[in-house]
This record gives C-alpha cells, structure tokens and sequence, in this order.
C-alpha cells in the first residue's frame, strides 16, 4: 500500500462535508469524499441524495472530479458523513474505484479511523480489469 496521511485525508473530505437542503426532493453533503491521485493530486466530492434515488456517492463525485483532470490512479480514497465519520464504500462505489484503472486494486480504502485496507480486500473475488487498448 502506498504512504499517504489518512488522517488528513479524512480532515480533506470533512472540510466538504455539511448536508444541505437544495430542494423539498433534494439535499446533499451529507457524505463527502477525498482521494489521492498517483500524481498527488487531492480530488474531493459530496453526495447527492434525491427523493427519486437518482442522486449518487461522494465517491463517484470525487472520482469525476479526479477524471475531469485525466488521472485514473487512485492511491487512497476516503468518505465522512457530516458528523466526522467514516463511511465505507458501498459496492457500487468499489466497483467504480476497480473499473476506473486495473492500478486501484491496490487503492488504499479508509473503513474506519485507523483502518485503511486495499481495494482487493474488499473486493476478494472480483475479477481483473483489463487496461485500455490505446485505439
């Protein structure tokens, strides 16, 4: 697992974190999201939660963002509700942070305050992503 401060990962993604209401069928912030590039860049992301389940994880939020700039390398990623908790992703998100580069198998994933554990420790019977075919 590579070296990273988890700990000011987690102060990264609190500082985002703060549910608001957007609308009577909206609100977001409730979950924030910091992840770590290869490059070292530092993307973050809140939650979107909708009356209609069409919102999304803080984790796929800071993964466009992350996108957005053309990196795909995750070393670390993190998710904390509005309180100062640890969130663990859900599986939809595992499956994005594994979809997203064949690399973030070895993503280190914080689950708790002192707890950080690889992708594949989470994923333990998901099969490989192939890389991109440069086309």
């Amino acid at each position: 697992m590579a070296n990273f401060d988890h700990r000011a990962l987690q102060v990264t993604a609190l500082k985002v974190a703060g549910d608001f209401i957007c609308s009577e069928d909206l609100s977001a912030g409730g979950v924030a999201s910091a992840l770590v590039t290869a490059s070292g860049s530092v993307h973050t992301g809140i939650c979107i939660d909708t009356a209609c389940s069409l919102g999304f994880c803080a984790e796929h939020a800071a993964i466009a963002d992350m996108l957005k700039s053309r990196q795909t390398r995750i070393v670390a990623i993190v998710a904390m509700n509005a309180d100062g908790a640890v969130m663990p992703p859900c599986g939809r998100c595992r499956e994005l942070i594994r979809q997203v580069d064949p690399g973030n198998w070895h993503t280190a994933v914080v689950v708790a305050p002192d707890t950080v554990v690889t992708l594949a420790e989470l994923l333990p019977f998901a099969a490989p992503v192939k890389p991109a075919v440069a086309g």
